[in-house]
């Protein structure tokens, strides 16, 4: 069956995607408000784009109520965020900040979640994340008043000291990671062991 994109209803195409373009690597964004207020948020549209500039991009979609998710908001206010990678180990402290809460809320305080301080960016690490990536945003895009891609350009990067093979040849011990990835529908997700289903909250 063919599909027009061109006619199909966003919530159709989204759907399609989000069920072909699989499985997704999950950016954990973490962001800071004007305020300093402290957010994080999964985003599975996200992936690395270029090693020179080193750029990674992660689609931020409108919240339901149709507004700017907080996310997108601070990262257009302050021009900084952190993509955190999301092992296994994390999944229901990832999942808990996926709700939707007040912007004044810190979602790492309410996901229980230790932060560790950035080095060269304003916006904390998840000390839970085996892999962080500091992120000065280099492009953004915004299809719609209050959708946000945002192309970040990768200043400063963090691997755990017990997943390198080799820190002088930049070898990571990939499978140790443990990360998780998105699949299709609402809960899927996939490690490398198989996929697995999550409630949302």
């Amino acid at each position: 069956m063919d599909f027009d994109f061109q006619t199909l209803a966003p919530d159709d195409r989204y759907k399609l995607l989000a069920s072909t373009v699989v499985p997704r690597p999950i950016a954990w964004v973490t962001t800071l408000s004007l305020d300093g207020v402290r957010n994080a948020a999964p985003f599975s549209f996200f992936n690395a784009l270029s090693k020179d500039p080193p750029l990674l991009a992660v689609g931020i979609q409108a919240d339901k109520d149709g507004t700017m998710k907080d996310t997108a908001r601070n990262i257009l206010d302050t021009g900084e965020f952190v993509v955190n990678l999301v092992p296994r180990a994390a999944q229901e402290a990832m999942n808990a900040t996926s709700a939707g809460v007040a912007p004044d809320v810190d979602e790492l305080a309410l996901a229980g979640l230790d932060a560790r301080p950035s080095v060269k960016i304003a916006p904390p690490r998840i000390a839970a994340s085996p892999v962080a990536f500091e992120c000065r945003l280099h492009t953004p895009l915004t299809p719609t008043p209050n959708q946000l891609i945002a192309i970040g350009e990768i200043v400063h990067a963090h691997v755990e000291d017990a997943y390198l093979l080799d820190a002088s040849r930049h070898y990571i011990a990939t499978e140790k990671l443990d990360l998780i990835g998105r699949m299709h529908g609402r809960d899927w997700y996939l490690d490398t062991r198989g996929a697995f289903q999550i409630a949302r909250p």
